[in-house]
């Protein structure tokens, strides 16, 4: 049974992002179906597979986290707009049997995202 995992890390401050919002969309023919969200825990990840099972079939995704009040509660200061508030990253699921890790690696004006195990 595949599922969909994350996990967000603050490469600025060397520790786990904690507390982020991360909403889940599956994208159709343009069109995003909101799925689902989670919350971070204290080591930057989900309590549970943002998706698993059945809800996790082949085709296009999109994880958005939100990381602005994430860097507010950090006390990054920054001019508003923040550059980096809202981070959508959109990937593809070809074998719905495997397990995708779609990890974020965070700083205040800069992010990077792979695929991981």
């Amino acid at each position: 049974m595949g599922h969909l995992t994350t996990h967000v890390l603050d490469t600025a401050k060397g520790q786990p992002g904690h507390g982020i919002t991360i909403e889940v969309f599956r994208v159709e023919a343009g069109q995003r179906e909101h799925l689902g969200e989670a919350v971070t825990n204290m080591d930057g990840r989900c309590d549970t597979p943002v998706l698993e099972g059945e809800n996790l079939t082949s085709g296009e995704y999109e994880l958005v986290f939100h990381v602005g009040d994430y860097l507010r509660v950090q006390g990054v200061e920054a001019a508003e707009p923040r550059f980096l508030d809202v981070i959508p990253v959109r990937f593809g699921v070809a074998d719905p049997d495997e397990h995708y890790h779609v990890p974020l690696l965070l700083s205040p004006y800069g992010y990077s995202t792979y695929r991981g195990s």
